[in-house]
């Protein structure tokens, strides 16, 4: 195989994953922590010469303190099958490279990325635990709104949604598919991208939609152990 110079692109891929990854996620990570005031009542003054009890209206459990359907973000390095990493990222070890986190209950990102010939791919699959599902389901559709010319995906978590992109930086074409997810209270999100160093051309639409959505179903499918 013959030796060419790494082109720019490629050397911005390169770089460390994790400067690359959190970099990325803090631009698009982070569930909005819920208003302080969220779940509070004002209690109400007992009747004089009444005595508490455990049935009294005062026990009772406010919205704010309703369980949660999962607890914690599962291992997001385990939550794509080996298989399903060597097919969509040629090369790679499967065991990926988890990217360090303030608070692994909450927010955890698995990265794997190859460069195989001169065919690139790189697999993001990152989790967020939002306090309540309402939460998540705003944070999701705040990001959805934030991705335009993409579509639904059935049959996909509670919400679903991909959209690919196609990008160019010196001539060097790079197609990138990210597909948002809503699970009860969580929140799953897949970036999946690849670029042909040789061609200089990015692979088609088709594929990594696909291939996006694919390991976003093994990943929802891994939330099951999350469960509060």
């Amino acid at each position: 195989m013959r030796s060419l110079p790494l082109p720019l692109a490629l050397t911005a891929r390169l770089s460390p994953v994790a400067v690359l990854a959190c970099a990325g996620w803090a631009l698009t990570s982070g569930p909005v922590a819920p208003p302080a005031a969220a779940g509070h009542h004002t209690a109400q003054k007992a009747p004089a010469g009444s005595t508490g009890s455990a049935g009294s209206a005062s026990d009772a459990p406010s919205p704010g303190t309703a369980a949660r359907t999962y607890a914690t973000a599962p291992a997001p390095c385990a939550a794509v099958p080996a298989a399903t990493v060597r097919s969509l990222v040629p090369g790679v070890k499967p065991a990926g490279k988890e990217i360090p986190s303030t608070d692994t209950d909450l927010r955890r990102t698995c990265s794997w990325n190859a460069l195989q010939g001169y065919d690139y791919r790189w697999l993001d699959v990152s989790y967020e635990i939002g306090g309540s599902e309402e939460e998540a389901r705003k944070e999701y559709e705040q990001r959805v709104a934030e991705k335009s010319g993409g579509g639904a995906v059935p049959g996909l978590g509670d919400s679903a949604y991909s959209v690919v992109n196609l990008t160019t930086e010196d001539k060097q074409q790079t197609r990138e598919g990210v597909v948002l997810v809503r699970a009860a209270n969580a929140l799953v999100i897949v970036t999946y991208n690849g670029s042909d160093f040789e061609t200089k051309k990015a692979p088609g639409t088709d594929e990594i939609n696909k291939g996006a959505i694919k390991a976003a179903k093994s990943a929802v499918a891994a939330l099951g152990g999350g469960q509060g």
